[in-house]
């Protein structure tokens, strides 16, 4: 390869990369000139339809009508070009592909062509675009050179290439570069995660391309894309069906706030921005946290035994509802006291599904047992028809008082709520919970604000309670352009707790406990599926639970296909080395991915006292801030995020350091890490290891490990 060139030969390879630059650049020029003239169409489209309609107060009701309808399909398009358009103008172009035959490809993020309607750039996404991701040495797919071009903005700064056919090259081609992914890999690190459109592997092409139907399971171990190829297929399903998949909309599901904000550009920088992302503590409406239990908390509450528990919840009588109900009728005292009214409220509950809409059975089942009462006691002769008593104490206002006091409409928050209370969480978790789990439990809902276990819990109450029949509003009318800012992107409203999308992608999802699976099964009743993760990551530690409960999610769901992604392309060979190290004891060789990058640079391990741990994390902060040009992360356990913010308070004013707790780490890449006290990331939580294992492959480039107990790493 002409980068491996050394003495004269280099400058002459230097001088054929800057001419093989220029050429791409006089295409790229081109394209980007064509895509000004598709711009300024756009624009004048939009304009056109906004005018339409304008005087229309004349015509006829039908042909304003029309005239609207068109005016709105008009600017609906033209926006949405006008959004592609702009949301993929950066590295527009960023391949090409020179064939046997003598055609030349050239890919990127948008389908362009000229005015003759000749192809310009092939979009990533098309059929045509497959050999860019999918030919190799092996199998050249008639690929001769296929190159990777990178841009600045409209400006071309470098080039990569591969030969796959290396028999009777024609004389014009012309080879340069070491290699896109691997130099891709050397690039500082932002606060975002980059797209990799121009940087996909086979394997990683074959998932992104699968059909969309059914369940396809992503695996892979740390640094293999796992996360960027579910993202790139997203993209392409909306691509190739956007219709189903628009329409319905597709929903990215990942383990925190902090990772939904490194992933959110991903989608957008590829021209698609309707798809939902939420974090677990955000997928029930109204509801959002980011509050994370102790482990040994947040695995009670995610635990399947909490479905028996919260079940009897809801039927337990709502603290401050009245114990007893006295009425006068036909000159007699009639009165239910607290057995009655128990056994009723008993009674009720095993009538209805769903005790927030039983108000009118509640409502019978107390004029019955009032009416038997009155019946048995009274005199013959004033006792009366049932109906009559029926229609007069119905109309009484002390009846409809006790009635709404006596069975309220509840919500999920009351409930949980409630449970703070360890008697009544005791009598809900008979022979399901011990006393050590009742009294963790309630103390954690004496806190204020829910947890992000909690949420799973509040949206199976939301389901165990049900919803009472909702008033349409009056004057409500479907959304239209009217009145809409120019260039706005036009988004369906979707109802709240929205259970209809077209595909549901669940990213680090060996995390999900099982009433998180219940939660998240619930938005994807009608869904295919995504799913992406690493059994050797997991924070829960009943696997076979989880796998039970996310088998019960899946289980309408379809053909299941799986993907295991083999290449970890984040970190160093030296850094991997470490991390395989700490997980040697729990998992054999052949479950780790080849990590295919050597920097030469060893993982720095120090071992440091305990008086200090807080000096040594502020110098190895340091250290890797003036060793590395992107961002570095701090990762240390939950419990001692704040206490290592405050340490590094100063060093925090530069945007590139961030401290991270260990289930905040989940996904994230810097090029730099600090991982502090490595055993007490062992011992935070029963996933053990796989907690630090997660927390040392987080770097590309440098790891730095500040240690006060040297058992984290076996052989000392």
């Amino acid at each position: 390869m002409a980068g491996s060139v050394a003495g004269p030969a280099a400058g002459s390879a230097a001088a054929i990369r800057q001419a093989e630059i220029a050429v791409e650049q006089v295409y790229v020029d081109r394209v980007y000139a064509r895509l000004a003239e598709l711009r300024s169409e756009a624009v004048a489209m939009r304009d056109k339809g906004y005018e339409r309609g304008h005087g229309a107060a004349g015509e006829a009701m039908l042909e304003q009508a029309t005239m609207l309808f068109e005016r709105d399909v008009m600017v609906r398009h033209a926006s949405r070009l006008l959004q592609a358009l702009d949301a993929e103008s950066e590295g527009l172009v960023f391949g090409r592909l020179d064939l046997v035959g003598g055609e030349t490809i050239y890919v990127g993020r948008l389908g362009i062509r000229d005015a003759e309607f000749d192809t310009l750039v092939v979009d990533w996404r098309a059929p045509a675009a497959a050999p860019f991701y999918e030919a190799t040495a092996d199998e050249p797919m008639g690929v001769i050179r296929r190159r990777v071009i990178r841009c600045s903005g409209q400006s071309v700064v470098d080039i990569d290439d591969d030969l796959l056919i290396t028999a009777d090259v024609p004389e014009h081609i012309r080879v340069v570069g070491e290699g896109a992914l691997l130099a891709s890999m050397t690039r500082a690190r932002g606060t975002a995660m980059r797209d990799i459109l121009a940087t996909i592997q086979r394997e990683q092409h074959e998932a992104i391309r699968a059909p969309a139907g059914g369940v396809t399971e992503i695996t892979g171990g740390p640094g293999t894309g796992k996360t960027a190829v579910a993202l790139h297929r997203v993209a392409h399903l909306l691509y190739r069906d956007r219709k189903r998949m628009g329409g319905a909309g597709v929903l990215v599901i990942g383990p925190s706030p902090t990772f939904m904000n490194y992933i959110s550009r991903v989608l957008p920088s590829m021209g698609e921005d309707t798809a939902d992302l939420r974090a677990l503590g955000e997928l029930l409406d109204g509801e959002s946290s980011v509050r994370v239990d102790p482990a040994e908390v947040g695995e009670i509450k995610g635990t399947d035994r909490m479905r028996r528990v919260l079940s009897r919840a809801v039927r337990d009588t709502p603290p401050g509802a009245p114990t007893e109900f006295r009425v006068v009728y036909r000159g007699g005292v009639v009165k239910l006291g607290p057995e009655e009214l128990a056994k009723l409220r008993r009674k009720v509950h095993n009538r209805v599904k769903t005790p927030n809409g039983a108000y009118g059975p509640a409502a019978e089942v107390l004029l019955d047992a009032l009416w038997h009462k009155h019946r048995r006691f009274a005199d013959p002769a004033v006792v009366g028809e049932e109906k009559e008593m029926f229609n007069d104490l119905v109309d009484r206002t002390e009846f409809r008082r006790f009635l709404v006091d006596w069975w309220p409409l509840v919500r999920p928050a009351d409930v949980l709520g409630w449970l703070a209370d360890p008697e009544r969480l005791a009598r809900a978790g008979q022979r399901v919970l011990s006393p050590t789990e009742v009294e963790l439990l309630s103390r954690s809902w004496r806190q204020d604000g829910w947890s992000v276990a909690d949420v799973a819990l509040l949206d199976e109450l939301r389901v165990l309670l049900g919803q009472p029949a909702r008033r349409r509003r009056r004057g409500a009318e479907p959304q239209t352009l009217a009145g809409f800012d120019r260039g706005a992107p036009v988004r369906r409203r979707r109802p709240e707790h929205y259970d209809e999308y077209s595909h549901l992608v669940v990213d680090e999802s060996q995390d999900l406990s099982p009433m998180q699976w219940r939660m998240v099964g619930r938005r994807g009743r009608y869904a295919s599926w995504t799913l992406v993760g690493d059994p050797l990551q997991s924070s829960w530690p009943d696997l076979a639970e989880a796998a039970g409960a996310k088998d019960e999610a899946l289980r309408e769901a379809g053909r299941r296909r799986a993907f295991t992604l083999r290449t970890n392309y984040r970190n160093s060979a030296e850094i991997f080395a470490l991390a395989v190290r700490v997980m040697a004891p729990e998992a054999p060789a052949t479950e780790f991915p080849r990590a295919v990058r050597s920097t030469g640079i060893e993982p720095v391990v120090r071992q440091v006292g305990p008086a200090a741990l807080e000096s040594a994390t502020v110098d190895g902060a340091r250290e890797l801030l003036s060793l590395v040009d992107g961002t570095v992360g701090v990762v240390t356990t939950m419990a001692r995020t704040d206490e290592v913010r405050a340490w590094l308070a100063d060093l925090l004013a530069d945007e590139r350091l961030h401290v991270v707790g260990s289930l905040e780490s989940k996904g994230m890449e810097y090029d730099g890490v600090l991982v502090l006290e490595p055993a007490e990331l062992i011992a935070e939580s029963s996933s053990g290891r796989r907690t630090l294992y997660v927390a040392l492959t987080r770097a590309t480039q440098r790891l730095t490990v500040l240690a006060t107990d040297p058992s984290w790493l076996p052989g000392n």
